[in-house]
């Protein structure tokens, strides 16, 4: 840094001091953000050597090249058979907000599973429904439709847990498969038509939206730090009058 070698803690501003690993310079990028479609078999990784070997896309595929020189990250991962809404941007700030398991951002699903969904399973997910890792915090379910004759079943989940596969093990566990799985939106943003496979820039609106909604989850969240940590939430049950009356004054025997 600035000719010298950088030591364990030291700051530096990446627009005015001089930073290089291995010679070259650190090049500092506009915050971007751009939202993708993702197709089914699409990996969301930025790198991934052996995907590449094999001929696999990944979602940085389908975004044109200025936006790939922004050393973009996905927001959250969908797995390759799953498809739908990815955002990436270089705003670690943003990205820790909608990911941090406590602050509960929302996402929203359209899944297709095998069979007829009965009442008493849509209640288990709005529940909690044990996996191997431990219950689920409850989902917000709702039954779109019953398709074939009851050979499958259309249904809208949000949650605010990300969890690996989550929705695939808990419809498993619940012996109805999961045909189809696409995300259709992250806290305010939407999917809205943008066609599979294709990306496009956020507006300055939706910038603005996700900014928005990332400091009232931080505000809530740190709102319900201050009830938890109020000093009669830690008080513990009240100990009872004091006894009156002749027996008021006898000791206890032993």
């Amino acid at each position: 840094m600035n000719g010298k070698v950088a030591e364990l803690g030291r700051r530096a501003d990446p627009k005015s001091d001089d930073i290089r690993v291995d010679g070259e310079r650190l090049r500092v990028h506009a915050r971007s953000y751009w939202l993708v479609h993702k197709p089914r078999d699409v990996l969301t990784t930025t790198s991934d050597p052996w995907a590449r070997r094999q001929g696999r896309r990944t979602v940085l595929d389908f975004l044109p090249g200025e936006a790939r020189e922004a050393l973009l990250h996905p927001v959250g991962r969908l797995d390759a058979e799953s498809e739908g809404l990815v955002l990436l941007t270089n705003d670690g700030e943003l990205t820790q907000a909608l990911l941090h398991p406590s602050l509960g951002n929302e996402r929203e699903y359209h899944v297709t599973v095998r069979g007829q969904l009965e009442a008493a399973s849509v209640q288990r997910l709005r529940t909690g429904i044990r996996l191997e890792d431990g219950p689920t915090q409850p989902w917000k379910v709702r039954v779109r439709s019953v398709e074939d004759d009851g050979r499958s079943t259309r249904v809208d989940v949000v949650l605010r847990e990300g969890r690996k596969h989550q929705i695939r093990r808990a419809f498993h566990a619940l012996g109805h498969p999961v045909l189809r799985l696409r995300r259709t939106r992250m806290g305010p943003l939407k999917l809205g038509r943008l066609p599979r496979g294709k990306a496009r820039a956020l507006t300055t609106d939706e910038v603005r939206n996700l900014h928005e909604h990332a400091g009232r989850l931080r505000n809530l969240h740190e709102h319900a730090g201050r009830l938890r940590n109020r000093p009669d939430a830690k008080a513990g049950p009240r100990k009872s009058a004091k006894r009156s009356g002749p027996s008021a004054g006898r000791k206890r025997r032993r």
